[in-house]
């Protein structure tokens, strides 16, 4: 059961060459699933790598980056690396890993092998059956905590790191599985129940824990802050159920296998990524085509019509993508002109998804608007993701990225500029479109945090602005380049 967890599933983005597909031990169907749409764990116990894919859609391919494989050739097995990064030999999977000690086993192991359980209990509680068989007072304890902490899901002080503790890891899944079933979603659009956990865990999976910032309980931040916007008076009165579901899915798939490292990292390195999506919003056309593989690997929305299916993996691709940091002027002074017209009509469907793109923007990089206890850890989280880059880049002799430079940078310095030149514009905004009290509270804290790390660093403010040739442009400068993963926040 534990390695149904331990084979995340990752969408391709390039044609598969041939000699790839005679991979041994490669290749699985999704028709030979068991728990989870997981394939036979005897069978699993002997795989080598790399690929999955779904016999009745061809075009839709999955690989998994696991490292090593074996490449069957005319005469015979001849090794070959095949790393996450064929250039430089950096495998994205254990790029933010720690060494461990020999002969011990991993943390993360044995908390998988403790979270099943949990993962069965929690299912059981959600569709109201009682569980015949008792697990350890511990366990009901960790989860009776969870489920209290679920109830106090829509308030802004929420602590994801707690959670994230007491459902030992999957934060994601048991906070957006909650979230569906709180708004009614899967009974609205007839969802499977053991289709919609599937997909869940494999999402979860499927991001990085080994980042310290780009992980599953990001994307389990970001998806409660979402769950607060969509229940602001403007957006309850407006949105659909469509628009939930659809605000929902985007948060916790929008940074769907973040390698831990920039745009900038990718097109400097000549990742095949980078060539692909023209250097244009890779990263986020890459969380994009991740979601789209999850869904139809799992079939989530295979009973809706086609049309209706393929237009909610269109509107998902939309609202992940404007989570690019290069883009935030464009969004930005799109925002501004309609608040200073005052025509948005929340009637329209354009104007609605419009609104889910800024909501998914701010939620995005809302960690400097959270308590200062939270917005702390995210502040360190990021800049040490950050700095490891930059590490990596000295090591490799490559131009270290803005703001990745740990002698050149301080926790403070990044902060500053980031609220100042980023986050403030955007939650100024939002504050006009929804003054409310939760708009107040979060420019309360964000004024609060600055000054807290200002008082840590004085001259950090300054230094930033002579760091950066133009300051005005920040959003496309240090936002942009070392920022160009959607979401770096705090």
């Amino acid at each position: 059961m534990e390695l149904c967890y331990q084979l995340p599933v990752l969408p391709l983005d390039r044609p598969v060459p041939k000699h790839v597909l005679s991979r041994r031990g490669a290749i699985s169907f999704s028709s030979s699933s068991s728990l989870f749409g997981a394939p036979d764990p005897r069978q699993l116990s002997q795989r080598r790598g790399a690929i999955s894919y779904d016999s009745s859609d061809q075009t839709a391919l999955y690989i998994r980056m696991l490292g090593d494989v074996r490449v069957r050739s005319q005469v015979g097995f001849e090794p070959e690396r095949r790393g996450s990064h064929p250039y430089l030999g950096v495998d994205f999977r254990t790029l933010h890993s720690r060494a461990e000690s020999a002969g011990s086993i991993p943390a993360q192991r044995i908390q998988r092998l403790f979270s099943f359980q949990r993962h069965l209990l929690s299912s059981r509680l959600l569709r109201g059956a009682p569980h015949l068989n008792p697990l350890h007072i511990l366990d009901e304890d960790y989860c009776g905590q969870a489920k209290c902490m679920l109830e106090k899901v829509g308030s802004w002080n929420f602590d994801i790191f707690l959670f994230d503790r007491l459902t030992n890891g999957n934060s994601l899944v048991c906070l957006t599985f909650h979230l569906l079933n709180q708004y009614g979603l899967i009974e609205l659009f007839q969802l499977d129940m053991v289709k919609v956990r599937r997909f869940l865990v494999l999402v979860q999976e499927d991001y990085h824990n080994q980042n310290p910032y780009h992980n599953a309980v990001h994307a389990a931040d970001v998806t409660q802050a979402m769950h607060c916007y969509l229940r602001e008076p403007k957006l309850t009165q407006s949105l659909t159920s469509c628009d939930i579901l659809l605000g929902l899915l985007a948060a916790a798939t929008h940074d769907l296998d973040h390698p831990g490292v920039n745009q900038p990292f990718l097109i400097k390195t000549n990742h095949y990524l980078a060539a692909l999506y023209r250097n244009t919003s890779v990263l986020e056309n890459h969380h994009w085509k991740s979601a789209v593989g999850l869904l139809r690997e799992t079939k989530l929305f295979s009973h809706l019509p086609t049309e209706d299916s393929l237009s909610i993996e269109r509107q998902l691709g939309s609202l992940i993508l404007a989570t690019d940091i290069n883009r935030q002027n464009d969004y930005l002074s799109r925002f501004r002109t309609h608040l200073d017209e005052n025509n948005l009509c929340l009637g329209n469907a354009s104007h609605r998804h419009f609104i889910l793109q800024m909501a998914l923007k701010c939620a995005d990089i809302c960690n400097p608007c959270r308590p200062w206890e939270l917005s702390k850890q995210w502040s360190e989280k990021v800049t040490e993701e950050f700095f490891h880059q930059g590490d990596i880049e000295k090591k490799h002799k490559l131009e270290v990225s803005p703001l990745c430079d740990s002698k050149a940078n301080t926790i403070a310095s990044v902060q500053i500029g980031f609220m100042t030149y980023v986050v403030e514009p955007l939650f100024a905004e939002w504050a006009r479109f929804s003054d409310t009290r939760l708009s107040q509270t979060m420019l309360g804290h964000l004024g609060l945090n600055k000054a807290s790390w200002s008082a840590m660093e004085p001259e950090a403010s300054g230094s930033f602005e002579e760091g950066e040739s133009e300051p005005a442009r920040a959003t496309e400068e240090p936002s942009s380049r070392a920022l160009s993963q959607g979401s770096q926040e705090s």
